[in-house]
């Protein structure tokens, strides 16, 4: 089993419980391979055995990094129905035996505080923190990419992982705040740093010059 996010553990524990049986009663223990260290913890916390995590935290590290352990295996790839497809490509050119299946859907807010929205993109935030993809085209959806793009000027935007990054530099966002890995703890410390950084330019208050 490959996992390609923590929605994804969730999804197929949910559903597993639903259904009124665990997956490692199915044929035996499964390996299970993960993307990321959260990813990890999420499969870890349902009892999983967790094998291998992705080096690179991207879903088509997962072919890359596992190619001789996957070659001619069953791969069970439970995913949002928004994701990239290059990882099942992959999969299948290694000439695995794979079941992807639509673990869950992504949707947009229905019920949105745009006022709020507004507010915090007007600065009433020091930092906006980017977790998916999805949370960045929805945010840009809702106050528009090009006020995305102007505010990377005033407040801190972050991201977990290579892919958030993409997603904003697509709408025009050069000014990340990156992660060293998709872990919360990760993201907290390059805050940390961004704002430890931004405050060691700022001018001491009453000095002068010359």
């Amino acid at each position: 089993m490959l996992f390609t996010s923590a929605n994804a553990v969730q999804s197929v524990v949910s559903r597993s419980a639903a259904l009124g049986f665990r997956l490692m009663q199915l044929g035996g223990t499964p390996c299970v391979a993960t993307v990321g260290p959260a990813t990890a913890e999420a499969a870890a916390k349902a009892k999983f055995t967790v094998e291998h995590v992705a080096k690179t935290h991207l879903g088509i590290a997962l072919a890359g990094e596992l190619a001789p352990q996957l070659r001619d295996k069953n791969v069970f790839l439970p995913r949002s129905d928004r994701a990239n497809p290059d990882l099942p490509t992959a999969l299948r050119e290694l000439g695995t035996h794979l079941t992807e299946v639509v673990a869950y859907r992504t949707l947009p807010p229905t019920d949105v505080d745009r006022e709020r929205i507004s507010g915090i993109a007007n600065g009433e935030a020091d930092s906006i923190l980017f977790f998916s993809p999805t949370a960045v085209h929805n945010f840009a959806d809702l106050i528009g990419r090009q006020r995305l793009s102007e505010i990377q000027h005033q407040l801190a935007i972050a991201a977990v992982g290579p892919v958030t990054s993409a997603a904003l530099r697509e709408c025009g966002i050069h000014r990340i705040v990156v992660a060293a890995d998709t872990t919360t703890d990760a993201v907290i410390a390059a805050l940390d740093a961004h704002f430890t950084a931004k405050a060691a330019q700022q001018p001491i208050a009453g000095a002068k010059h010359g």
